[in-house]
């Protein structure tokens, strides 16, 4: 396809998406043209109409940009370029933000519709790039626990998550990160993606200031964020419950939970104050309370202990308000608890907290629905990256925080596996040395274990063994991360907890 037939198909397929109108046609041709450095136009009526992928529309235009020297040929120099060509396409953020008002107006189902279709259709969610993701579902002892191999995100260092928080002003660049809102339309530059083809959705949470937008990895269905205007810290409180609650009232049909506010046990951006939802159930919503508890004062609320890996209390009732008042109180006792017995420490002796929770709220017909999950990020010598977070001999898989999205019950692992876990799967069919590369060697321990416990591998079973025993290793790092384990003396511990309460 030459250059200018790709030009016309791409305003074509804005057109037929929705990006822009009919009667943008010639504007928006010529918008492309002047990234693309094109000062002649031969029309290509006979080239154009057909449905031509966007991913291959967009790497045509790169190619010829990359070979015009407009641009250079790295993957993150073409990322910068295709969201701005994107941009030729696309509405004003004002009129984004009208169109979900009157979408909104009809059913709050219909504005999220909308958006989300309008955030894959922009190529700001690249479609084509999460669908090479590898995902399976292994069954646990605690249902069906989701596993994906990202393949578009880097993995991060708990270390390294930790430090950006520390960081002083002088070293903040603008956007001063990845959620502020000064990201809409933002350029980008090599060390921070490009935002030109992005349209956040202002709402209030509470009253305050906070807009909306759908993650670009979509970890899952409808994968939204939700972020404060102002940029400050994660902080998980009483506000922070208010918030999630008043958004499931704003939108029903979606739960919303926030990461600590705390390293290790955090998500990877604690400096920004924000929320991640969506429309899917995980497998810690399906899990099933296990234990009633009665909380004096509280009649109006139903309350229990959830059977899962982690330590969950769950709270539900009609009252929003009764649910966050009870929340705050079980929230404001963990933080400072200390049960030394069960290597429970609120706050050192340094004066340094280590505990806080990671809340989920949902819908339950009329009802709200609110987990909080005990989290705390005291580390030992023998975990340094902390004692309830993925232990060391489950690092060859997992080493990044635990956060929201794991904690309900979805692994997000890193893109290394994808070709770790195929080199290993041959050299275990083959009887070679598994620790004779430095790709697969960090796995040779993990790997023995499997081939005594599978004496039968062959081609036909191995990938589904290994999917299966990757999805046992996650678990296992879910109950590395529950503060009150499942065993009896767990369960005692936990019990003591609860009793302070009640």
């Amino acid at each position: 396809m030459n250059i200018c037939a790709a030009v016309e198909n791409l305003v074509l397929y804005g057109i037929k998406n929705g990006l822009c109108a009919t009667e943008d046609r010639v504007y928006s041709r010529n918008r492309l043209l002047r990234e693309l450095k094109i000062d002649t136009y031969i029309p290509c009526d006979g080239e154009t109409g057909a449905d031509i992928p966007l991913e291959y529309l967009l790497k045509t235009l790169l190619d010829y940009a990359a070979a015009q020297g407009i641009i250079g040929d790295s993957v993150v120099e073409r990322d910068l370029f295709d969201s701005k060509l994107m941009d030729c396409l696309m509405p004003r953020p004002s009129e984004v933000i009208a169109r979900f008002r009157a979408e909104y107006a009809v059913s709050p189902e219909r504005a999220t519709d909308y958006y989300y279709a309008f955030s894959r259709a922009t190529d700001y969610i690249r479609t084509y790039r999460v669908a090479k993701d590898l995902k399976w579902v292994t069954q646990t002892p605690y249902g069906g626990i989701d596993i994906t191999v990202n393949l578009s995100k880097p993995e991060k260092d708990p270390t390294a998550i930790a430090a950006a928080r520390k960081a002083q002003s002088g070293d903040v660049k603008y956007p001063a990160c990845m959620l502020c809102l000064e990201n809409e339309g933002y350029a980008g530059r090599l060390d921070h993606p490009a935002r030109d083809n992005h349209r956040i959705i202002p709402l209030k949470l509470c009253g305050d200031d906070w807009m909306l937008q759908y993650s670009p990895y979509v970890y899952y269905n409808e994968h939204c964020i939700l972020f404060d205007t102002k940029h400050v810290p994660m902080s998980v409180d009483r506000a922070a419950i208010d918030k999630l609650l008043d958004f499931i009232t704003l939108v029903p049909h979606y739960f919303v939970g926030s990461n600590t506010d705390l390293p290790i046990v955090g998500g990877s951006i604690l400096t920004h104050e924000h929320f991640q939802g969506g429309r899917y159930e995980f497998a810690m919503a399906k899990a099933p309370v296990e234990k009633e508890i009665s909380f004096p004062g509280f009649d109006d609320v139903r309350a229990g202990t959830v059977r899962w890996p982690m330590s969950v209390i769950r709270l539900a009732g009609a009252d929003r308000v009764r649910i966050a008042d009870l929340a705050e109180k079980i929230m404001t006792a963990w933080r400072t608890y200390t049960d030394e017995s069960a290597f429970i420490f609120g706050v050192t002796d340094d004066g340094v907290r280590h505990s806080t929770v990671t809340p989920i709220a949902r819908r339950r017909g009329a009802d709200y629905e609110l987990d909080i999950v005990l989290r705390n990020n005291i580390t030992t010598d023998e975990c340094p990256d902390g004692l309830y977070h993925a232990h060391p001999q489950y690092h060859h898989l997992k080493k990044e925080n635990i956060g929201l999205i794991e904690v309900m019950g979805l692994a997000v692992l890193p893109s290394r596996l994808n070709t770790e876990l195929a080199e290993l799967r041959d050299v275990m069919l083959s009887g070679g040395d598994l620790r004779g590369s430095e790709a697969i060697a960090k796995h040779a321990d993990w790997a023995e274990m499997i081939l005594n416990k599978y004496p039968r591998l062959d081609k036909d079973n191995i990938e589904g063994v290994l999917h299966d025993e990757v999805g046992y290793v996650f678990t296992s790092i879910l109950e590395n991360c529950g503060v009150f384990k499942r065993d009896e003396a767990g369960v005692a511990a936990f019990d003591r907890f609860i009793n302070t309460l009640t």
